[in-house]
């Protein structure tokens, strides 16, 4: 992954209270996590930041569309997401791990967070297990059904051939 730079928060310089920090999301976003599910998409991040004492407390709130393939024909399609997350950042002498997810503990000595991972890990949980044109409204292109349907029966009738060993034909006679 990238570092991407312009999603790093500086909040030592912040008076407690709430902050409000926008992020704009496309195409270079996602370009950064190598493997990503999700190529292109247009977003918009909303993060308040609530600086305590000893915590900061963030709240995402992300929405805009995400292009995705859909699983049963391949055609790309637009899927709506609308997010409203929190993370809790807690502050510690060493860089502790910490057993509960919504906690990430940060040293001490550090001065910015990094929230891109979390945008990503917040979009790519929110998609849909399996993705389909018909979840949008939209039609699957049938032509590639077609083909599909017939690239697969051709392949379990070259299996059944491969598995005509003389040894099961005569097996099967006994029957």
């Amino acid at each position: 992954m990238k570092a991407l730079k312009q999603f790093s928060i500086p909040f030592t310089g912040l008076k407690l209270g709430k902050h409000q920090f926008e992020f704009e999301i496309d195409k270079s976003f996602f370009d950064g996590f190598e493997y990503s599910l999700i190529k292109d998409g247009t977003l918009k991040a909303t993060v308040d930041l609530d600086k305590q004492e000893t915590m900061l407390i963030l709240y995402f709130h992300i929405k805009g569309t995400i292009q995705l393939n859909c699983d049963k024909c391949l055609a790309e399609f637009s899927q709506s997401i609308e997010i409203n997350e929190r993370q809790i950042v807690k502050f510690a002498e060493d860089n502790l791990e910490s057993d509960d997810l919504e906690i990430i503990v940060l040293s001490k000595k550090e001065s910015i967070i990094d929230v891109s991972e979390l945008i990503y890990e917040f979009i790519t949980v929110a998609i849909p297990y399996i993705n389909k044109c018909e979840q949008v409204g939209e039609t699957c292109d049938q032509e590639m059904i077609a083909t599909l349907t017939k690239l697969a029966s051709g392949s379990v009738e070259k299996e059944e051939e491969q598995n005509d060993d003389p040894r099961w034909a005569a097996l099967k006679k006994l029957k």
